[in-house]
């Protein structure tokens, strides 16, 4: 199995946005993720700069279940390493799924990325969908189109709703101090 890297997310990555350069200051990393078989990420760097992007961790036809955890693990640890180490990772926490597969691959993802961020002594926190919509839409149930509206208001350029996902909990967790008002 060819290892996935960083490299080969950020070619499938939209442009870096930065958000208010300042060299003197390095800030925590924080990752955010939309946890699912097409997985939306977007990341904080230490300069400032956010970057996002999508990822696939859908198993071929002729590979097991399990190998979609390995690969994401994979991935998780070429992040860590090519970010200089992460600060708090985040995730969208989901309570109701549209089916019984999707709340299975769902929770196999949870799984891996908690046990991962428990090895490595890296925060981790769930955050609700609705609090994610609601800071970036005002609206809690937003849709998709009103998901990626919004974003893309904010100066991003997500591919698909999975990466509007990912970038709407990094900008929460930036604009609120992780919740903290």
């Amino acid at each position: 199995m060819a290892h996935a890297t960083l490299a080969v997310a950020a070619a499938d990555a939209s442009p870096p946005v930065p958000v208010t350069p300042d060299p003197a200051r390095r800030l925590p990393v924080i990752l955010a993720l939309d946890l699912g078989s097409t997985l939306g990420w977007a990341m904080r760097t230490r300069n400032d700069v956010i970057l996002s992007g999508t990822r696939q961790f859908r198993p071929s036809r002729f590979e097991g279940g399990g190998l979609r955890y390995l690969r994401f693990t994979g991935w998780l640890d070429n992040v860590l390493e090519h970010a200089g180490g992460l600060d708090t990772v985040l995730f969208e926490e989901v309570r109701a799924h549209a089916g019984t597969d999707a709340a299975h691959i769902y929770g196999g993802f949870l799984a891996s990325l908690s046990s991962w961020c428990e090895h490595r002594a890296i925060p981790y926190e769930g955050v609700p969908v609705g609090t994610i919509k609601r800071h970036v839409t005002g609206k809690g149930n937003a849709n998709k189109a009103a998901m990626m509206q919004a974003v893309r208001a904010l100066g991003h350029h997500p591919e698909d709703d999975n990466e509007a996902d990912a970038i709407a909990l990094l900008r929460w967790a930036i604009d609120t101090g992780g919740g903290v008002r």
